[in-house]
C-alpha cells in the first residue's frame, strides 16, 4: 500500500499517474487529501480516498491506517510547513509506516535560503523518527519561471536577484516521475537525493525566450530589497515578496545548483530542459 499525501495538488496527481503507469494497482494507492470532494476523479480510477489535513492530526491518524510506504509531498503553506510536517511525521510513525519518501528542497541544509529552512527541520524529524526514508531534494520547478512568460513578453524583461547563478531546475513532471520511481523501487535506505536538471541562468531564460518568440526579452538583476519592493508594488504581501527575493538571491549564491545526475538516473533519460519546458509553455499559451 502506497499512501500519497497532497494527492490533489499538481505534483500529487502527476505522481499518482506515474505509480499507475508503473503497475501499482489503483486499490493499492491511498490518496490522502485535505478535501476529498476534489478527488472524485481519482476515486473513479479506483484509488482509495482518505481525508488527511496536515493541520489536524486526527485525520492523519485515520488516513494512515494500514499504511506501508508514504510518499509525503511537502506543504506549500509558507510559514506553517514545519508544524504541519511535524504532524505528518508523528502520524506516520504512530501508524507504523515502513518507509517514508519526502519531497524536500535542493541543497536544503546548505543553501541558506529561508524557504529551505522548514525542509531542513523536517528532514531532521524524519531521521529522528527511525522510519527508513528517502529524501528527494527537488530542484526549482521550471514552471515557476515559465508561468510568467506573458509578463516577460509584455514588459520585455525578466526581473530577479539571481545574478549569474546557475539554477538546476527541473519540471514538476520529471520530479514527480522520480518520486514514483523511488516509491515503487527497492526498499529505501536512508538516502538523500539531490535532484536537478540541466542548469540555466536567468539570462539564459531571457535569451531562449527571445529566440523562441522573436520578441526581445532581457534579464534585469537587482538587489533583493529592491526586487521585493517591486513585487510588493504588484500587491503581494511583504512576507511573501521577501521570501521570493531571498529565494532568487539564493541562486546567486549557488543554492539552486547541483552537479548531481541522480534525477537523470531515476528517469532513465535526460531531464526535460528549460528550452523544452519553455517551448511547451508557449504552445500551451498559444493553444
Amino acid at each position: 500500500m502506497i499512501t500519497v499525501t497532497g494527492a490533489t495538488g499538481h505534483f500529487g496527481r502527476l505522481a499518482i499517474d506515474e505509480l499507475l503507469i508503473r503497475g501499482v494497482p489503483a486499490d493499492q494507492i491511498v490518496a490522502a487529501v485535505r478535501t476529498p470532494e476534489k478527488a472524485t476523479d481519482l476515486a473513479l480510477r479506483g484509488i482509495q480516498i482518505r481525508q488527511a489535513d496536515y493541520d489536524h492530526p486526527a485525520t492523519l491518524a485515520t488516513a494512515f491506517t494500514g499504511m506501508e510506504r508514504l510518499l509525503f509531498i511537502s506543504s506549500s503553506e509558507f510559514g506553517r510547513q514545519a508544524e504541519q510536517h511535524a504532524n505528518v511525521v508523528r502520524a506516520a510513525k504512530d501508524a507504523g509506516a515502513t518507509e517514508l519518501i519526502y519531497t524536500s528542497y535542493l541543497n536544503a541544509d546548505s543553501s541558506g535560503i529561508a524557504m529551505a529552512e522548514p525542509h531542513t527541520r523536517t528532514e531532521e524529524l524524519i531521521r529522528a523518527s527511525g522510519i527508513p526514508y528517502s529524501i528527494l531534494r527537488n530542484g526549482s520547478y521550471i514552471e515557476n519561471y515559465t508561468a510568467n512568460i506573458g509578463m516577460w513578453l509584455q514588459y520585455g524583461t525578466i526581473i530577479g536577484s539571481a545574478g549569474d547563478g546557475k539554477i538546476s531546475g527541473a519540471t514538476r513532471a520529471d520530479l514527480a516521475t522520480a518520486a514514483a520511481v523511488v516509491a515503487v523501487g527497492a526498499p529505501v535506505a536512508n538516502r538523500v537525493y539531490e535532484l536537478g536538471g540541466t542548469p540555466f541562468t536567468m539570462s539564459d531564460l531571457a535569451a531562449e525566450t527571445t529566440a523562441q518568440t522573436g520578441t526581445t526579452v532581457t534579464y534585469t538583476d537587482m538587489p533583493p530589497d529592491e526586487y521585493s519592493k517591486t513585487l510588493s508594488s504588484a500587491g503581494l504581501p511583504q512576507f511573501l515578496t521577501d521570501a521570493i527575493a531571498d529565494n532568487s538571491a539564493g541562486a546567486a549564491r549557488g543554492g539552486w545548483y547541483t552537479d548531481s545526475k541522480e534525477l537523470q538516473k531515476l528517469l532513465g533519460r535526460p531531464a526535460t530542459s528549460a528550452r523544452e519546458a519553455l517551448a511547451q509553455a508557449l504552445a500551451q499559451q498559444q493553444g
